[in-house]
């Protein structure tokens, strides 16, 4: 366990010029005083740590020391080769560079790890598109992701869509085209469709996200950004995830439900933390084993297409208007299979 630790430690300081005792402890999930022994531990071993003490000190290593990396164990192998997403990579322009490393890893393993790439290949593939979905991947793509590989600015068409009022107060909806000086940080494939996590190019700009197939040019200047280092997009991405989902609810409904019924609203309304949450808000059960739940949806017209398909596991309390729709679609049902 420590000497995972202290090797994870090395290669930190490798990534990075300085880092601090709170910035290891963190990484390294320790005490600052365990960080301390640790790097004590690794001078003793000839690794040169230094210390720099003062406000703005840290730990460094001296002299540009670079350690090589050996004795991978099979399951480090196989992992390593289970970390790219190869239909991503190739819609990114990043085949043949991963392709690259791949076999450069390859000639550096043992000779008993030689088979690693291939048993990784054979039990597991990540397909990224929902099921009944044609994935499409956006012709700029390939520029985008050199631009966020290369942190130069760009300027991008973006076809921007109307906003929710307007999309119910007319017919149509309708969208306009607008230019953007973007600092792009991280691509995210979610669900077959790419995603670009950026911050508007003047200085203070909020980070944002944008659907690559509603660009309609990139152009990338020399010009590069300095990433903001407190930038963490697996977390920002999870945030603004949960937030849009939060959003989209703008309604909600009375329901009864029976157990089996509570077991399946969260794969027929897609959210099992709404569901998850509305369960735990639920007062006791009815003599029936009958849950009353108050859940939050995008809207009548989408909380009866969901909701229908739980059956008669599930009874519609409020609104007055769509226990209206489930009872007439109820009686028509049971004249059709009379």
């Amino acid at each position: 366990m420590r000497a995972a630790r202290l090797i994870k430690m090395v290669l930190l300081l490798q990534a990075r010029p300085t880092m601090t005792a709170t910035e290891l402890a963190r990484e390294l999930e320790v005490s600052e005083r365990t960080v301390t022994r640790d790097a004590q531990a690794l001078a003793e071993a000839g690794v040169p740590v230094y210390a720099d003490r003062g406000r703005a000190g840290g730990y460094r290593l001296v002299g540009g020391y670079r350690t090589r990396l050996t004795g991978l164990a099979r399951s480090e192998a196989e992992v390593l080769f289970l970390s790219g997403v190869p239909g991503a990579l190739r819609e990114m322009g990043l085949e043949d560079a991963a392709l690259a490393a791949r076999l450069k890893v390859s000639a550096a393993l043992l000779p008993s790890l030689k088979d690693a790439p291939s048993t990784a290949a054979q039990r597991f593939h990540l397909d990224a598109p929902g099921w009944w979905q044609e994935p499409k991947t956006p012709e700029l793509l390939p520029a985008v992701a050199e631009a966020v590989w290369d942190d130069r600015c760009v300027r991008v068409g973006y076809r921007r869509p109307a906003r929710r009022e307007a999309k119910r107060a007319t017919e149509r909806a309708t969208e306009r085209e607008v230019e953007r000086d973007l600092e792009p940080y991280g691509l995210v494939l979610k669900a077959g469709v790419w995603y670009l996590c950026a911050r508007a190019a003047e200085k203070g700009g909020d980070f944002r996200v944008y659907r690559l197939d509603r660009f309609t040019a990139v152009a990338a200047g020399e010009a590069r950004f300095v990433r903001d280092e407190g930038f963490d997009l697996p977390r920002f991405w999870e945030a603004r995830a949960e937030e849009f989902a939060r959003t989209v609810l703008r309604d909600t409904v009375v329901v009864r439900v029976s157990p089996a019924g509570a077991a399946l609203l969260p794969y027929t309304t897609g959210d099992r933390g709404v569901v998850r949450e509305a369960l735990e808000r639920a007062g006791e059960p009815d003599e029936e084993g009958r849950l009353t739940l108050t859940l939050p949806v995008e809207s009548q017209e989408v909380a009866y297409s969901q909701l229908m398909s739980v059956g008669p596991e599930l009874e519609v309390l409020e609104p007055a208007e769509l226990r209206t729709r489930f009872t007439e679609a109820a009686r028509a049902l049971r004249q059709l299979y009379e």
